[in-house]
């Protein structure tokens, strides 16, 4: 019986890694079709290095958590199978993952500058803009789940950047966002949360502040990086 127990966990593990390796693989095809696929090896490894900042601070909080998946053009995401405990534990997971996104994509960065090489500057340039995009404060982007720690009031702040995005790149991808991210604004419109999201959102004032200050340098260090690229490839 315990053989047979340890054979299924075994068998449960490698369907987590095939689907994992599943997923980029067919994600790499796609990318590959169009950018080539040295980048898009590049790119899929940057966002693989962003989920697994979000897997490992998922468990280091004791959450049940899915392996990374991907989706071409659309995206990777872990899923959370258990709710987070509360509004600070949301923001540590959500944190962590443009934190190893950032590093990743700086890894890139000073590789390229070492051996003059201008795909992985331009893989480094997607990185930095990536997590900057996510680091828009709505949810379901990572900046929404961080800034739920620090005021959810923010998130109205989030939601004229979005349509100011749409307005500029209309794209499938926000309009999706949109729809997940417009009952959590209409929530903190509507003001005087149940008792249940009262608790869920009552963070220490000291924790709003760290995570307040962790939030705006990440946020405007990944715009300078992004801009600075971004420059560096047009020349």
């Amino acid at each position: 019986m315990k053989t047979l127990l340890l054979l299924l966990f075994s068998g449960a593990k490698l369907g987590k890694l095939l689907t994992t390796a599943g997923t980029m693989l067919v994600s790499l095809v796609a990318y590959a079709w169009i950018y080539g696929w040295r980048y898009a090896a590049g790119f899929l490894a940057l966002m693989f290095c962003h989920e697994m900042g979000h897997y490992i601070a998922a468990r280091q909080r004791g959450l049940n958590v899915g392996v990374p998946t991907f989706i071409p053009f659309v995206g990777a995401w872990i899923e959370l199978k258990d709710r987070p405990h509360d509004a600070e534990t949301e923001a540590y997971v959500g944190l962590a993952g443009p934190l190893a996104g950032t590093l990743a994509a700086l890894v890139c960065y000073f590789w390229s500058r070492n051996t003059g090489s201008s795909l992985l500057l331009a893989v480094a340039y997607s990185g930095f803009f990536l997590n900057l995009f996510n680091m828009i404060p709505v949810p379901p982007f990572d900046g929404g789940r961080v800034t739920a720690a620090i005021s959810r009031k923010l998130w109205l702040v989030g939601a004229p950047v979005l349509l100011a995005l749409f307005l500029w790149r209309p794209n499938s991808i926000l309009i999706l966002m949109a729809v997940l991210a417009a009952p959590q604004i209409l929530g903190v419109l509507r003001g005087s949360p149940d008792p249940e999201d009262a608790a869920y959102y009552s963070v220490p004032v000291q924790k709003r502040i760290e995570y307040g200050l962790l939030y705006i340098g990440l946020l405007v260090y990944l715009a300078v990086m992004t801009e600075q690229v971004h420059t560096m490839l047009g020349r």
